[in-house]
C-alpha cells in the first residue's frame, strides 16, 4: 500500500503526525506555564497586595474628598450662622449704644497708636528687629500657634472645672 491509500483508510501520514506532535507539544507548553503560574504564589501574594493597595488608595482618595466637601459645607453653615447671630446683635443694639461703641472705639485706636509710637521711640533697635523678626515668624506658622493657643486654653478649662469639683 502507499501513502495515499493509507491516508484514505484513516491511518495518518508521518507529516500529520508530525503536526499533531508539535500541537500537543504547545499544548502541553501552555497547560505547564498556567499550572506554574497557579503554582507561584509569591508572586500572586504581590498581585493580591499591588491590588488590595490601589483600593485603599482610591478609597483614602474618595475619604479625603468627601472630608474636605463636608469641611467646607460646615465652614460656610458656620460663616453664615456667624453672619446672622452679628446681625441680630446689631439689629437689637441701640442706636447709642454703637454710637458710644464707635466712640470707644475710636478712642482705643487712638490710644493705640500713641502707645505705638511712645514705644517705637524708646525702644532699643535691636530689641524692634528682634520683635520684627518674631512677628514675622508667627504670621508665617499660624496654625501651629492657634492650635497650641487652643490647647491651652482648653487645658485652663479642664484645669479650672476640676478645681471646683473637688
Amino acid at each position: 500500500m502507499n501513502d495515499e491509500s493509507e491516508n484514505k483508510m484513516g491511518t495518518p501520514t508521518p507529516e500529520e503526525l508530525r503536526e499533531q506532535v508539535e500541537r500537543t507539544r504547545d499544548e502541553l507548553g501552555q497547560t505547564v506555564e498556567a499550572l506554574a503560574a497557579k503554582a507561584d504564589i509569591k508572586a500572586q501574594a504581590k498581585e493580591k497586595t499591588a491590588a488590595v493597595k490601589e483600593q485603599a488608595a482610591e478609597k483614602a482618595a474618595v475619604a479625603k474628598e468627601q472630608a474636605a466637601e463636608k469641611a467646607a459645607a460646615a465652614s460656610g453653615q458656620i460663616r453664615e450662622k456667624t453672619e446672622q447671630a452679628a446681625q441680630l446683635v446689631k439689629d437689637r443694639t441701640p442706636d447709642a449704644v454703637l454710637e458710644k461703641t464707635a466712640q470707644a472705639a475710636a478712642q482705643v485706636r487712638e490710644s493705640a497708636a500713641q502707645a505705638k509710637r511712645y514705644a517705637a521711640e524708646k525702644t532699643p533697635d535691636p530689641l524692634l528687629e528682634k520683635a520684627d523678626r518674631a512677628a514675622t515668624a508667627a504670621r508665617a506658622n499660624r496654625t501651629p500657634l492657634i492650635a497650641g493657643g487652643a490647647l491651652l486654653v482648653a487645658f485652663l478649662l479642664i484645669r479650672r472645672s476640676r478645681g471646683r469639683n473637688r
